[in-house]
């Protein structure tokens, strides 16, 4: 009989739709959650930095990879000075393929006028440069550790992000959980590369 022909066709196709729908909803369900999460979205900072406790050595633990840190292959430092005009003195350090160490030095600037200290500008560019905006990188510490012993640093558009630590190493546990929360703000940690540093 056409009816019945045609009701076996209709639940056949409803069938087949609704399982499509839910094969579609599992797949988005298992993307990763920065793919889920507008990038464009406000990123969040700490509440506050104490830019004396903040300063000092760093070692980078993992980085998102970006064009002027290609030639670094490990050993990666930075060092930051307060200075008397409330800026700060940026020394970065690096080992290369061949052995030898790299070293360029910049200067730092709270760009939010609020006080919290937690938005950075850096520049690398020489200081005849400063009055120029797009030589100023933006670097917003988006996460810190109650005893300044770690520090996680991005910018607004996510192309970039630093797992900085006081020691050479770190805990994997807690770097695992750095990554699922930078994630959840935002940033491809897939791409995250970690860095080589001595022990």
């Amino acid at each position: 009989m056409p009816g019945c022909s045609d009701t076996k066709g209709a639940k056949a196709m409803n069938n087949l739709i609704l399982s499509a729908s839910g094969m579609f909803v599992a797949a988005v369900a298992s993307l990763p959650l920065t793919a889920q999460i507008n990038s464009s979205s406000p990123l969040e900072v700490v509440p506050s930095i104490d830019l004396s406790r903040y300063v000092g050595t760093w070692y980078e633990i993992a980085r998102l990879p970006n064009g002027f840190q290609k030639k670094c292959a490990g050993n990666v430092i930075a060092t930051y000075t307060l200075m008397d005009d409330g800026t700060i003195k940026v020394v970065n350090r690096c080992r290369k393929e061949d052995g030898t160490t790299t070293e360029a030095e910049g200067k730092a600037k709270v760009s939010d006028e609020s006080g919290p200290n937690t938005k950075l500008k850096v520049r690398f560019a020489p200081a005849i440069l400063s009055f120029l905006p797009f030589v100023w990188g933006d670097y917003w510490i988006i996460e810190l550790g109650a005893g300044y012993e770690y520090a996680v640093v991005g910018e607004p558009k996510r192309e970039y992000m630093w797992i900085l630590s006081r020691t050479p190493t770190m805990d994997e546990g807690l770097i695992q959980n750095i990554l699922a929360r930078t994630g959840e703000k935002g940033f491809d940690v897939s791409k995250v590369i970690r860095t080589a540093q001595d022990k």
